[in-house]
């Protein structure tokens, strides 16, 4: 009896066993594939393509970068901040735009119409983004603000006001810390101050988890990366395609190792503390309805750099430039204008301060000539008033023995 027990018992285990067996070989080949599949994604590359209409394609260190250069504007007539009128003649100050994490040049489709009329403006998709080269790897800040400068001396864009949205406020403080001589001046647009404000919350923070991140990356629907993305405007903004698409256009590295770079490059040391280094005219605007920071929290910490400009725009999100447009272009146009009256101003001034000491120069030269004119003048007149009383002793001696001759003669 008991064998066949045991029998029985050993026939029930066989059972039970193969199921189990099934599943956890199921559950490693499935493991083998997450991992085999992160692998991919983390090594994943794609090389540069023309995405934008009239863009082209500038090589850097780090490769080919998509740049869309409006070009020079022709004899704009503006109204500086004065009241004055300026006709510009292709003199104003250029701007440049770097866009934020998931982004593309096309984040500034609505406001570079708004800007191009009275200034050159440049758009730059950062490495890994849009139709510029995606390398599995080197996605620090410091590195995309190189590109920027590399990008800006090649085309020969003079020193301009560089506006960056999110991330890219981070690069444009960057850019300006390593090339001070290419800014003017920064706009950051909804950038929080350090991770401590805030970020991305569920499938977007949840897609750079090792693993899991790469897992989402590859099977997240479209409907999943739209939710992600809508947090980068006001509640109930509908978010068209493009920006959707944009994200899948990027590689995993370029997306998970941009969002690590950039909270590195602000723990390290805050925006407000970089820009009050910097030292450059400063404007910071934020979307009231700013799904991701605190906007009132954030606009109050660089409201304390020395004559930092803030702006709060109403009934925006994250992305104001998309959702308000015309407001966030006249707070970039007012904020370049007043730079381009002070440098005007200054530039007046030093020519008043070279004009001035010029005739100063003019003067002294003048008076140092009068000096020296007299000095010889004085000279002569000192030679001769010597050579005079001589003239006289000769003249004086040579008469004398002619008298004598004649009072001998009588």
């Amino acid at each position: 009896m008991a064998r066949a027990s045991t029998g029985r018992s050993r026939g029930v285990g066989s059972r039970i066993g193969w199921p189990l067996k099934i599943l956890v070989g199921g559950l490693l080949v499935l493991l083998i594939l997450i991992i085999l599949n992160a692998f991919a994604l983390n090594n994943e590359t794609e090389s540069a393509e023309l995405t934008v209409p009239d863009a082209q394609l500038v090589e850097t260190t780090s490769g080919q970068l998509q740049v869309l250069d409006t070009g020079e504007p022709k004899d704009a007539a503006i109204a500086l901040p004065s009241g004055a009128i300026k006709v510009m003649g292709g003199q104003s100050i250029p701007m440049v735009l770097i866009h934020g994490s998931a982004g593309a040049i096309n984040w500034w489709d609505d406001l570079i119409p708004l800007l191009k009329e009275d200034h050159r403006v440049i758009a730059i998709d950062m490495l890994g983004y849009g139709g510029s080269d995606k390398p599995d790897s080197d996605y620090s800040i410091e590195t995309q603000a190189n590109l920027v400068a590399q990008v800006m001396a090649k085309l020969k864009v003079p020193p301009a006001v560089v506006v960056g949205h999110s991330l890219g406020g981070k690069v444009v403080t960057s850019v300006a810390e390593q090339s001070p001589d290419l800014v003017d001046g920064l706009v950051l647009i909804d950038t929080a101050p350090d991770s401590s404000f805030g970020g991305l919350s569920g499938g977007a923070r949840a897609s750079r988890t090792p693993l899991l991140g790469q897992a989402l990356w590859r099977i997240a629907p479209d409907a999943m990366v739209r939710r992600n993305v809508s947090q980068g405007f006001a509640p109930d903004y509908e978010v068209p395609d493009k920006y959707v698409e944009d994200v899948r256009a990027m590689t995993y590295p370029a997306y998970k190792k941009s969002a690590e770079e950039g909270e590195k490059y602000t723990d390290d040391e805050s925006l407000p503390d970089r820009l009050a280094a910097v030292d450059k005219p400063l404007m910071v605007i934020f979307g009231e309805e700013d799904q991701i920071y605190d906007a009132r929290e954030a606009l109050s910490e660089y409201a304390a750099i020395p004559k930092a400009e803030t702006l709060l725009i109403p009934v925006s999100g994250h992305s104001p430039q998309i959702e308000t447009p015309e407001e966030t272009a006249k707070a970039i146009e007012g904020f370049t204008l007043g730079i381009a009256e002070e440098q005007a101003a200054k530039a007046a001034s030093e020519r008043a301060a070279r004009r001035a000491k010029a005739r100063a120069r003019a003067k002294a030269a003048k008076a140092k000539a009068k000096a020296a004119k007299a000095k010889i003048r004085a000279a002569r007149q000192a030679a001769n008033s010597k050579t005079e009383p001589r003239s006289r002793q000769k003249n004086q001696s040579g008469n004398q023995p002619t008298q004598t001759s004649n009072q001998q003669g009588n």
